[in-house]
């Protein structure tokens, strides 16, 4: 939350269906400033629906969505990234052909100053290079040349890369889809601390995962979601993974108050 205790980002009662089927159902979701909110559950249980709304990738047909208390419609993902949100999604989204700096900047290039960018719309390669150099350096992120092609890097790289662009233009919380799903326990260790850096630069991160150990290891809470909707809300030290695991699949009912905020 705020300092005036306001989530940074919430959902009241969202649903979406898509004809007879209910992917969401009166869902309720809440992120606090500077917090990492793991959001889990069984395949099936909606959360791509959930966080699709909350993206700007679809509309709900009920609720409400607000940031920092004040209600918002998102039609599309550009308008959720207008508001400071940014997505690093499990594709990656990446010209693998094309070099760090110019992914980093992809869809908002920077252009040459004067007439040269302003009528010709000639790209500032060099200020683009110096700017991506930065934001890789101030998140720990060792790559030895932004002229590099983004097809030459590793798996935990490329993903280094998508991170540090949402950590570069988000400006309100980071969303990130499966992050680690395609990646080693070496480069996932890489990415999570990718992660920690960019909480404790005070943006908030919402972690869609399935890995249950990394979870517990870099969530401040967790939200469970199952059967279209917000099951629960916990804290790693307070829960275990069975009983995360338990609740996620249904084998037990969330405790009293734990369907709200932890």
């Amino acid at each position: 939350m705020n300092d005036d205790g306001v989530p940074v980002l919430e959902g009241r009662a969202l649903s979406k269906s898509y004809g007879h089927v209910r992917a969401m159902s009166e869902a309720d979701f809440e992120l606090r400033a500077g917090e990492v909110l793991a959001v889990v559950g069984d395949n099936g249980a909606g959360k791509s629906t959930l966080i699709k709304a909350l993206s700007g990738a679809l509309v709900p047909d009920a609720g409400e969505i607000r940031m920092n208390g004040e209600p918002v419609t998102f039609r599309s993902p550009l308008e959720a990234r207008h508001r400071g949100i940014e997505t690093v999604y499990q594709d990656l989204a990446v010209a693998p052909a094309l070099d760090i700096a110019t992914n980093l900047f992809l869809g908002r290039e920077l252009r040459r100053p004067g007439i040269a960018g302003r009528l010709f719309r000639v790209l500032d390669a060099g200020a683009m290079r110096t700017e991506a150099k930065r934001q890789l350096d101030a998140l720990g992120v060792r790559i030895p040349d932004v002229r590099q092609p983004v097809e030459t890097l590793s798996g935990g790289q490329r993903q280094s890369v998508a991170v540090a662009r949402a950590a570069a233009f988000g400006t309100r919380l980071v969303i990130m889809d499966e992050p680690t799903a395609a990646l080693g326990v070496r480069e996932s260790g890489m990415v999570l601390d990718l992660i920690r850096r960019i909480r404790d630069r005070g943006l908030p991160v919402v972690l869609i995962s399935h890995n249950m150990p990394q979870v517990f290891e870099i969530a401040d809470r967790i939200h469970i979601h199952r059967l279209g909707r917000r099951a629960a809300v916990v804290r790693p030290g307070e829960s275990s993974m069975r009983e995360v695991v338990e609740i996620m699949t249904g084998a037990t009912e969330a405790a009293a108050g734990r369907g709200g905020s932890a």
